[in-house]
């Protein structure tokens, strides 16, 4: 049983990382997934990182980055969305629990996002609350657009972008942390077909890996 105390941001982000291609090598550990972990956390949880990502189902963050019980404070919309309960969320995860790393995750051939570029070109919209859901995404499709990037790949890397930078704008709490160095806020960009998670942004950290474009 592996079990996590309290690495630093740097740390935390090479554990999800390391996972991540354990993960894509078709090798997984399945650490703190065991009868012991269970009875070992029961009393109460020390997560080392927060994940906020798309609700999509091919998207279950414990298995695409090889983590058990314990380790991932999880946070999902569709999308990746945040409003008010997310940021609350967040900074509980980042302020009670201690987590050193926010995570901001995405995918390719995300619905909320392709429903955000449809409906800028046929002007059609979602009804009920689904419609909120696009509106939110829609600035990151009109950002991206703006600075010529057009393409699926590079809208997607726009919405993450901009969801990190909402979360630090938004939240005084996350920013300090950030700033004082006790927190990262890091943006990824997941595909599906071959399960791997690219880094595309990056606050408070200074990966040995180049974000992606």
């Amino acid at each position: 049983m592996t079990k996590i105390q309290s690495p630093t941001p740097q740390g935390a982000f090479e554990l999800l990382m390391t996972g991540n291609q354990r993960f894509v090598s078709g090798a997984p550990e399945h650490p703190n997934q065991d009868a012991a972990r269970r009875a070992e956390i029961a009393p109460g949880q020390q997560p080392f990182a927060v994940l906020f990502g798309c609700s999509d189902s091919r998207l279950a963050a414990e298995i695409i980055f090889d983590r058990g019980l314990g380790d991932l404070f999880v946070v999902r919309t569709a999308g990746h969305v945040a409003g008010s309960e997310v940021l609350g969320s967040i900074e509980f995860g980042v302020e009670v629990l201690g987590c050193p790393l926010v995570v901001v995750l995405g995918h390719d051939s995300c619905g909320a996002v392709g429903a955000a570029c449809a409906a800028l070109e046929n002007g059609m919209t979602p009804t009920g609350y689904v419609r909120d859901v696009v509106e939110r995404v829609t600035p990151s499709v009109l950002a991206a657009r703006a600075s010529g990037q057009v393409e699926p790949e590079e809208i997607l890397a726009e919405h993450i972008r901009h969801t990190v930078d909402l979360l630090l704008d938004r939240s005084r709490v996350l920013a300090d942390k950030v700033a004082a160095g006790q927190a990262a806020v890091v943006g990824l960009r997941y595909r599906l077909a071959d399960g791997s998670a690219q880094l595309v942004a990056s606050r408070g950290l200074n990966p040995t890996v180049p974000a992606a474009s």
